[in-house]
């Protein structure tokens, strides 16, 4: 099955930048394979366009959210009564709808897979706004991470992104969760005034 799958990565990768929107949008409702292995080869084979691969992979990926969050606000919440209780799903639906957008920009960022958070911001009724919104800044964040990695290290940056995967996404998440509080101390204040 791992053969199979790496085949597949091949094939994408020959269609180059089309094959990295493909990926980026589907892995966002549906598909079982990352960006990152399409992005970082591209992006390894041209440095200088690094961050170019980000943004079309972060734009994909965004617009992709909008194909999950549909899954979920049509068929999710069908689909998940098989698998789990009418309870749990309305507690989750509770969670994710206080919550909503920080797990939104966690999971953009994180290697959890974003389908899982996509789909179930349509079983969630998040509002598109707020998953554009943050999707947009959680995929961003990650992506433009890696290509900005590469930029500045060129051949390098593969053994560097490798070595320190787990520091990066930890870092990322802290800079994230700031950024969230940031806001909602804004948002706070805004309504005070």
């Amino acid at each position: 099955m791992s053969e199979l799958i790496h085949q597949f990565e091949a094939w994408l990768l020959e269609y180059g930048v089309w094959g990295l929107v493909i990926v980026a949008f589907t892995e966002s409702s549906f598909f079982p394979i990352p960006p990152d292995v399409i992005l970082l080869p591209l992006s390894l084979a041209d440095p200088d366009r690094a961050l170019m691969f980000a943004l079309y992979t972060t734009l994909a990926s965004t617009f992709g959210a909008l194909l999950g969050w549909l899954i979920g606000h049509k068929l999710g919440r069908p689909i998940l009564l098989k698998f789990i209780s009418e309870k749990k799903i309305n507690k989750v639906e509770d969670y994710f709808s206080r919550y909503g957008a920080l797990a939104i920009l966690i999971a953009g960022f994180t290697p959890i897979p974003y389908k899982i958070f996509t789909v179930f911001s349509g079983v969630a009724k998040i509002p598109i706004k707020v998953l554009l919104i943050w999707s947009f800044i959680g995929r961003g964040l990650r992506f433009f991470t890696e290509g900005l990695i590469i930029f500045w290290l060129g051949a390098q940056a593969k053994p560097f992104i490798e070595e320190n995967f787990t520091m990066l996404t930890i870092g990322g998440g802290v800079i994230i969760l700031a950024v969230y509080l940031v806001y909602l101390y804004f948002k706070k204040r805004k309504k005070i005034i």
